[in-house]
């Protein structure tokens, strides 16, 4: 998309010429290093849980959300066979708009037994229109030891580049922690955000230790985070750290640690994921100003 097909784009969405300047299409979203190869991957992607659940004829919205993912060079957009039918749109929406292999599309197995695993994943494939994906992951860490298995060969074979396993509850940290001690894992996909900080009591630096990136899921804590700032605004400090919106400052305080590697809030809301992704572009906080943040929203 050049620069003046994405102005047409907000044009047709009823985006003002005053919009905000998160808007602007020049800058792109920083990228981290994936410890396990050195990989540059863009440091804001999308989660499509809810969101990319829709029927053939209800997905106008999700076409501009990746649109808007891409124009500011974000490519990672998580998914499950556990949302739905968002595989099948990200498949088909992203080969009809013929942006599929520019994507860094991860999902996961759901399921128990080694078969039962192995139809899932191919499924997967199917629905997402690739003969290879990049990140496959075990979802909730269910049967993890056996799909273990299958995903090392699938990797060996350039079927998947990376592997990876997922939670989102603060009681699944510690046992996370413990897989990684001793099984080589290039992803871990976990809950964290400014009201659920659990992450930073050992899993945070111990993944960041054991050389894996980490995929951050429930970045305003479900959207519970929002209810803290209603009829608030940003605090004029925020501006230190360029930031103009609440998603902004809930987004900056999580990228701001090295050991996190992409986010991936969800939305089907083209104009958010464009406020999404400016929390990825221009200065991140401090640890003086992540304090301030912390005693700011305790307040």
């Amino acid at each position: 998309m050049t620069r003046r097909e994405n102005l047409k784009l907000l044009g047709a969405m009823g985006v003002s010429s005053l919009a905000p300047s998160w808007l602007a299409f020049e800058d792109a979203i920083i990228k981290r290093r994936i410890p396990s190869t050195g990989e540059m991957l863009p440091s804001i992607g999308l989660g499509t849980w809810k969101t990319f659940d829709v029927g053939p004829k209800e997905r106008e919205p999700q076409k501009n959300v990746l649109i808007n993912l891409l124009a500011k060079q974000g490519t990672a957009v998580d998914t499950s066979p556990m949302y739905g039918q968002a595989e099948e749109v990200i498949g088909d929406v992203s080969n009809a708009l013929g942006n599929n292999k520019q994507l860094f599309l991860a999902t996961k197995v759901w399921t128990t037994g080694r078969e039962a695993g192995v139809a899932q994943m191919n499924k997967s494939f199917s629905l997402l229109k690739r003969k290879q994906i990049e990140l496959m992951q075990v979802h909730n860490l269910v049967d993890w030891k056996t799909h273990y298995k299958t995903l090392q060969q699938w990797k060996e074979e350039g079927k998947i580049k990376y592997i990876g396993i997922t939670h989102y509850v603060n009681s699944a940290h510690d046992e996370i922690a413990d897989i990684i001690k001793t099984t080589p894992m290039d992803f871990v996909q976990i809950n964290y955000s400014l009201t659920a900080r659990n992450l930073e009591k050992k899993l945070l630096r111990f993944a960041e230790e054991k050389k894996v990136a980490l995929m951050i899921n429930q970045p305003f804590n479900g959207g519970n985070i929002f209810d803290l700032v209603r009829n608030k605004t940003v605090p004029a400090w925020a501006a230190e750290f360029d930031c103009t919106s609440w998603p902004q400052f809930f987004l900056k305080y999580i990228l701001a640690d090295p050991a996190v590697t992409c986010i991936i809030p969800g939305t089907s809301n083209p104009i958010h994921m464009l406020e999404n992704s400016a929390a990825g572009i221009g200065k991140l906080p401090n640890e003086k100003q992540r304090q301030r943040m912390i005693q700011f929203i305790e307040a």
